[in-house]
This record gives structure tokens, C-alpha cells and sequence, in this order.
């Protein structure tokens, strides 16, 4: 599709967006209306104090200044006086009353926007830069804040005060009024003009701005790879491009600002000059018979046409906040709108603790398209069974796993938990039977007993401590200077990738699951840890179902079954021996795996029983 094809569908489906957005921004204040209305009579009340105000200076000036009479000229100066300090503590009130509405409504925003994408399926997140996720949930919902907080009340002023300002010229003299309105139609044919442009323009920036929020994360992410392979100056050079992007779509933006206003303050000027031409043509037609038009009411006129202009403009300043929160609400609103595509049956078969058994029948998968990533796979693993997935890079090891937990569904086929299609399980029930220990261990800022418990309130410190001991990971934190109070930086940071490991392990044992995955969870840690994992591993699978998923075929050889995948295909399948015995793919792996090993020539013969182990 051309890039014009697609901004003209993305153009129309702004449009049919725009008939129904403002109604469902409004749902969001409906929880608030009990603020909202003493508030909206505030605001009736500061315009009301705000229109009276030219009416000071016309008597001050045909009561007093022109006849040179003081007397009384003070008091209404102390009124005056008065009608604006009560004008500060109503608009006080307002303000506070609004900004309260406007922070609860970005407090639920963001709560329905990051419970959604919580409920997402990890499909979302790989077609999903997460800087792209996190402009929803920050600048695109900060964008929103200004609109509730103070676009929509002001901008509802704004057109109240337009209205009373007009009503009273015209009460006052409406032939002078229609003078003051003749430029009217200017200021709407260049609101008209400024609405086409900028409206564009705040859809560009907010694109450019996701845009560099998803470079800044990944190159942020990875500065210790941009760092090892000297790539500092191509990834400046790659944001110096973003960032120009960035900064022309707001130049481009600030462009019709900058012609807009100064445009609707000459149009403003043309309006006052107009009343002091017409005007002052009325005053200079009073005689002592009759007075045509004061000399007060001529100011008080003008005073009204600048403050008539001064709302008109207002409300133009409010559209760019509108322009700003309507592109921010359609992109808040796609993702809102974005089926979850794995949720709970209406019904579920299944809940509760599982009995561990796992079937996967003739499943067939592909993340993209017919690309199958496994092709018509079958096995079972019963309960308290160790399943090892062993296979080249791509063979589809992971893939079974995230299938078992439905991160994914199957496009063919069955993955049954105790007999049961994982899809008529509880979602929650489900996952809550499995722990996964991954090759990349993921710690969240806190404690190391925090990231033990995740939030548990039902794992005890008792538990936490066994857990602990189990993994052999109680020797390093006790040497920590808070123990397991300790604090845990940010992913990690200042623990090593064996201490890290160690601690996704005893998170999984402190779970106590039916089912544990341990994906390449052995693979980044040097040779003394990992015979101390593997001690304590033995220990606590017993009556679990595990799936081991492992590229060291050092780590799997006691496993009960051995599954050995290729480009998706269950090749092979059975013990550490008798898949040895096959001289197969399995054969070929495990010999290729030791071929840098000084004794590979001294390797028994794997058609012997016995029991083969790394190093012998």
C-alpha cells in the first residue's frame, strides 16, 4: 500500500473517530459529577464577575471623572476592588475543583490502559516497541490531563463569557454591537484554516515522539552491546535522525501557531478600531438635548470587544489542546479498543492445582502467516515426569512452553493440561501452575526477598529462607549487608548472572507449582554453580512435571523422556542412552557439542549402558 493510500485510510478513520470521540471522553467524568457541578457554577459565577467589570469604568467615568464630582468615586473603587478579590477565591475554588476532577480521570485512564495491556497477549508486545507502549501510557495520557483539567472548563467559559459579552453590548447599544461583530467572519474563516493544518501536524509529532521513545528504550536497553561494538556514533547518528523528524513535525506545528494568534490579535485590532471610528462618530453627535452615546459607554464598549476577542482566542488556544488530546485519544482508544485475543472461557472446564500431566496432540504453530514453527508435534509427559526439548537454535524449543501456558494458541492441534485443552482452563488458575526459570533473569527494583515472594502475601520468610538453601543461593545473600532485606537495583544491577540465576530459582521453589520450565536456565552459569543447581534441582522436581529446555546436553542426560526437535519436527524421542544408542540427530548433537573436547576420542561407547556424564 502507498504511503498516500495509507495516510488517506488513516485520515478516514480519524474522522469516523472524531463524530464519537467527545461522548466517550465524557464517560470518564461521569464518576466525578458531584465535583463537577458545584464547579461549573463557579465558573457561571466568574464570568459573571469577569462581564460586569467594563461596567465600573463607564460609571466611574459619567458619574464622576467627566462631571469632576469625587464624591462616591471611592466606594466604587472599593466595590471594584472587592468584585475582584472575590473573583481570585472563586477562581481558586474552581482551579482546585477541576484539577482534582482532571487528576482522577488520568488515574483511571492509566489504570484501564495498564490493566489491558496486562491482559494482552505477548503476541501484542512482539509486534509492539515498547516505547511505543509507553507513549500510551505516559505522554499520550499527559496529553489528556491538560484537556480535563483545564481545555474543556475554560474553553466552556470561553464560550459562556463570549455570549454574556455580546448579550450585554447588545443591551447596551446593538448598532455599535453589529460594528464590533463585522469582523467575525474573519477570525472564523482563519480558525477554519488553522484547524486543517494543525490538525495534521499534532498527529506527526505524536508519531515522531513514539518514535524516539522506542529508539531511546532499545538503545538504552543495550548500551552495554552499543558500547562493545563501537556502535556510539552510528546510534547518535540514528538518533540525531528521530530527533530532527521529531523537531521539524513541532516546527511545522509552531508554524501555523506563531501565523494564527498575531492573525487573531490584528483581527482583534481591526474590531477596537472599528468601534472608536463608529464610536466616536456616536459621541461626537451628543448635544444637551440628548446624549447619543457616553463617552463611558465608548470605553466600556471597547473594554467588551477586547475581552470578546480575548475568549474567541482562548477558545482557539483550547482547539490546539484539543487537536493535541483528540490524536492522543485515538491512539489511547486503539489500544483500548484492541481485542485480548487469550482470555478465561465464559465457562471454564478446568481450575486448581493440576495433577501435572501435559499432552500436546498433532499441534501445529506459526507466529506469523503458514511460517509453521512447529509442524504436527505429539507427546506426553505424565505427571512428576522430567520432559527435556533439545534441538538446533529456532527448532521450536520455547515455542512448546509459551504454548503450554498459552502465551499462545495453536492454530492446529491440542495442548491438554490433565486432560483438559489449556484453553478451556481459568487463565489465572492456569498459569498459576507453572514457575519458569529463564536464561534471562528478569529482577524487579526491590529486595531479593521481594523478588522472591513477587507479592505473595502467602510465602512466608520461613519459605523464602528454604527456597533459598534449596538453590544453594542462601551462601551469597547472607553475605549481602541487609541479607534478604537487601535492595536489588534496577534488572539486577551489582549481581552477577550466576547470583541472579540463583534467585529465579528460589523464586520458582518458594511458588511450590505442579509444573516448572527451565528454559536454557543453566546456560549462562559457570560449571561450580551449575552442579550446585543441578543437586538441588533433583531434589525438588520430584513429583513435578518439569520441561527442561537446553542446549548443554550435560543438563538433560537423567531426564525421563528426551525430545529432540528440527526445523519444528519431533525427530526423536526417548532416554539419554537409547537416543545415544540410535546414533541419530541426538548422537550427532551430543558429539558435536564435546568435538572441542581434548578426549572426545576417549568418549565410551554410547551403545553401552552406561550412564554418561559431562566431563566422563
Amino acid at each position: 500500500m502507498s504511503a498516500t493510500v495509507q495516510q488517506f485510510h488513516e485520515e478516514e478513520a480519524l474522522k469516523k473517530f472524531d463524530r464519537g470521540s467527545a461522548w466517550r471522553l465524557v464517560r470518564y467524568l461521569r464518576p466525578y459529577r458531584r465535583l463537577i457541578a458545584p464547579a461549573l457554577l463557579l465558573t457561571l459565577f466568574v464570568n459573571a464577575l469577569g462581564v460586569v467589570e467594563p461596567k465600573f469604568f463607564q460609571y466611574a467615568l459619567d458619574w464622576y471623572i467627566i462631571p469632576k464630582s469625587l464624591s462616591g468615586l471611592q466606594w466604587l473603587a472599593l466595590v471594584f476592588l472587592g468584585v475582584k478579590l472575590l473573583q481570585m477565591l472563586v477562581s481558586y475554588l474552581q482551579a482546585v475543583l477541576f484539577q482534582s476532577v482532571g487528576q482522577h480521570v488520568m488515574y483511571d485512564l492509566r489504570a484501564e490502559l495498564y490493566d489491558k495491556l496486562q491482559r494482552q497477549e505477548v503476541a501484542y508486545f512482539d509486534r509492539n516497541p515498547v516505547g511505543r507502549v509507553m507513549t500510551r501510557l505516559t505522554s499520550d495520557v499527559d496529553a489528556l490531563n491538560e484537556l480535563f483539567t483545564s481545555g474543556v472548563i475554560e474553553g466552556l467559559g470561553d464560550v459562556l463569557m463570549v455570549f454574556a459579552i455580546v448579550g450585554f453590548m447588545a443591551w447596551m447599544d446593538w448598532r455599535l454591537t453589529l460594528v464590533a461583530l463585522v469582523t467575525v467572519p474573519l477570525l472564523f474563516a482563519a480558525t477554519t484554516w488553522f484547524r486543517k493544518h494543525a490538525r495534521r501536524g499534532y498527529d506527526l509529532v505524536r508519531t515522531k515522539l513514539a518514535r524516539i521513545n522506542s529508539f531511546l528504550q532499545e538503545h538504552i536497553s543495550g548500551a552495554q552491546t552499543v558500547h562493545i561494538f563501537n556502535r556510539e556514533e552510528k546510534s547518535l547518528g540514528q538518533f540525531h535522525e528521530a530527533n530532527d523528524d521529531y523537531r521539524q513535525a513541532n516546527i511545522e506545528t509552531i508554524f501555523y501557531y506563531a501565523v494564527f494568534f498575531p492573525l487573531v490579535d490584528l483581527i482583534g485590532s481591526l474590531g477596537v478600531a472599528l468601534i472608536v471610528w463608529y464610536g466616536g462618530y456616536r459621541v461626537m453627535q451628543n448635544t444637551p438635548a440628548r446624549e447619543v452615546l457616553s463617552i463611558g459607554a465608548l470605553v466600556a464598549f471597547i473594554q467588551y470587544s477586547q475581552r470578546l476577542f480575548q475568549p474567541i482566542r482562548d477558545i482557539s488556544d483550547k482547539y490546539n489542546v484539543f487537536q493535541a488530546a483528540l490524536v492522543a485519544s485515538q491512539r489511547i482508544f486503539r489500544t483500548l479498543d484492541i481485542p485480548v485475543a487469550i482470555t478465561t472461557p465464559a465457562e471454564p472446564k478446568k481450575s486448581g492445582r493440576a495433577r501435572g500431566r501435559v499432552e500436546f496432540r498433532n499441534v501445529w504453530f506459526a507466529y506469523k502467516g503458514e511460517d509453521w514453527v512447529l509442524k504436527d508435534v505429539s507427546f506426553t509427559a505424565e505427571p512428576g515426569e522430567t520432559v527435556a526439548l533439545v534441538g538446533h537454535t529456532g527448532s521450536g524449543k520455547t515455542t512448546i512452553t509459551n504454548l503450554l501456558m498459552r502465551f499462545y494458541d495453536v492454530q492446529r492441534g491440542q495442548v491438554l493440561l490433565d486432560g483438559v485443552d489449556v484453553r478451556e482452563w481459568d487463565l489465572k488458575a492456569l498459569r498459576e501452575n507453572f514457575a519458569v526459570v529463564l536464561q534471562d533473569v528478569f529482577l524487579f527494583s526491590g529486595t531479593v526477598e521481594g523478588n522472591i515472594r513477587l507479592g505473595r502475601a502467602d510465602i512466608s520468610e520461613e519459605r523464602i529462607a528454604w527456597a533459598a538453601r534449596e538453590v544453594r543461593a542462601d551462601g551469597f545473600v547472607e553475605r549481602l549487608p541487609e541479607g534478604f532485606k537487601s535492595e536489588v537495583r534496577e534488572r539486577g544491577a551489582g549481581l552477577s548472572v550466576g547470583q541472579k540465576q540463583l534467585i529465579s530459582f528460589a523464586r520458582a521453589l518458594a511458588f511450590d507449582p505442579a509444573l516448572l520450565i527451565l528454559d536454557e536456565a543453566t546456560s549462562s552459569i559457570d560449571t561450580e554453580t551449575e552442579q550446585l543447581i543441578q543437586q538441588a534441582i533433583e531434589r525438588v522436581l520430584r513429583d513435578r512435571t518439569s520441561i527442561v529446555v537446553a542446549h548443554r546436553l550435560s543438563t538433560v542426560q537423567r531426564a525421563d523422556q528426551i525430545l529432540v526437535l528440527h526445523h519444528g519436527e519431533l525427530r526423536e524421542r526417548g532416554t539419554h542412552q537409547q537416543l545415544l544408542a540410535r546414533r541419530d540427530l541426538y548422537w550427532r548433537l551430543y558429539k558435536l557439542q564435546y568435538a572441542d573436547d581434548s578426549r572426545r576420542d576417549a568418549l565410551p561407547d554410547p551403545t553401552l549402558g552406561e550412564s554418561l556424564q559431562y566431563g566422563d
